[in-house]
């Protein structure tokens, strides 16, 4: 395939838009949270975490989201500033809400799991007047998450960011971020879910994510038509994540692209999905073809998963090479 053109001369590379929380790694690995005692605090969520990762890469990132009026909040937007990234549009909640917070449990490398606190999180307040058209006009590419679309206000924000972008020409990434516990109900998931997906050129989600997003739509589990179905809107590229087993990518031009995965030392499972998209988005960005951006964006998986943290973690792309060059193919 050709590779993806995005606008040129626009000061931002990449605008993400949703979730910042917080999260707090298990120090105490190899063993069940309730015999954990202590945790090291991070900012998460997967739009911080891919904004953080393509900053990392040396990409100008900015975001669009609202931060808890708390101790949480102020340390997420100074931790975004001492990373480089542009946060003159998050706004502050008013309203009492506070910051969504994530404990991670890791038991061994394949078995992990998040326990979250997300009652009144200010991430999903807010307000679509709080989503600036002059600010989107000025970015090659926009990030959407799917956990953003959950409730309202944040879910109007999403769609008027949406909006905005496809007016001005801005090329937009959907990571569909399914987290079931944040929803009412699978009809309102798959709904919002594709009428989000209408609108975006990039999606990237796990097969159950899109099984979930087509839900009512018969054609489960069948990669090619999950494809052919968001090309009929403004898709380009429908990626489908297998696990270990790897990923797939189907172009709207025809072609079909199988990434691999990496050996490595695995210490969690979270963080990997993130780290895929970042490193990827970068490589699309920088003019590669499709299959070398997917090879990056599992290198980058690769790196993160054997690593404490998410976004701490991000690589370089000099350790992402490095990486490259040493490291053993998956099967």
């Amino acid at each position: 395939m050709s590779a993806l053109t995005f606008p040129t001369n626009r000061p931002f590379d990449l605008i993400a838009i949703g979730r910042l929380c917080i999260d707090l790694n298990a120090n105490e690995i190899h063993r069940p949270m309730e015999e954990t005692r202590t945790f090291t605090k991070y900012v998460g969520g997967s739009p911080a975490n891919i904004a953080i990762g393509a900053a990392r890469l040396g990409m100008k990132s900015g975001f669009i989201g609202k931060l808890a009026d708390d101790q949480m909040g102020r340390y997420i937007e100074q931790y975004l500033n001492d990373k480089s990234i542009d946060t003159s549009q998050l706004s502050v909640d008013d309203t009492g809400a506070v910051t969504g917070l994530a404990f991670t449990e890791i038991k061994s490398p394949t078995d992990c799991s998040i326990l979250m606190y997300r009652d009144n999180a200010a991430d999903m307040l807010l307000k679509p007047e709080e989503v600036s058209e002059e600010y989107i006009k000025q970015t090659k590419a926009l990030l959407i998450s799917g956990t953003a679309l959950a409730a309202s206000p944040s879910r109007e924000a999403v769609f008027v960011a949406l909006d905005y972008a496809r007016k001005h020409g801005v090329f937009v990434f959907f990571d569909l971020d399914y987290r079931p516990y944040t929803w009412k109900n699978v009809a309102e998931t798959s709904i919002y879910y594709q009428l989000a997906a209408e609108k975006c050129d990039f999606i990237i989600g796990t097969r159950e994510e899109f099984d979930m997003m087509e839900k009512f739509a018969g054609h489960q589990a069948d990669d090619k038509l999950t494809a052919e179905k968001w090309f009929g809107h403004h898709a380009q590229v429908v990626l489908i994540k297998h696990g270990s087993d790897g990923s797939i990518a189907y172009t709207k031009e025809g072609g079909a692209y199988k990434g691999g995965i990496f050996k490595t030392k695995v210490l969690k499972t979270f963080g990997a999905g993130d780290s895929y998209a970042s490193a990827m988005i970068y490589a699309l960005m920088q003019g590669w073809e499709l299959p070398r951006a997917m090879e990056y964006g599992s290198a980058s998986a690769a790196i993160v998963i054997s690593r404490h943290s998410c976004s701490d973690a991000m690589p370089t792309s000099e350790e992402l090479d490095t990486f490259i060059a040493s490291a053993e193919r998956g099967e």
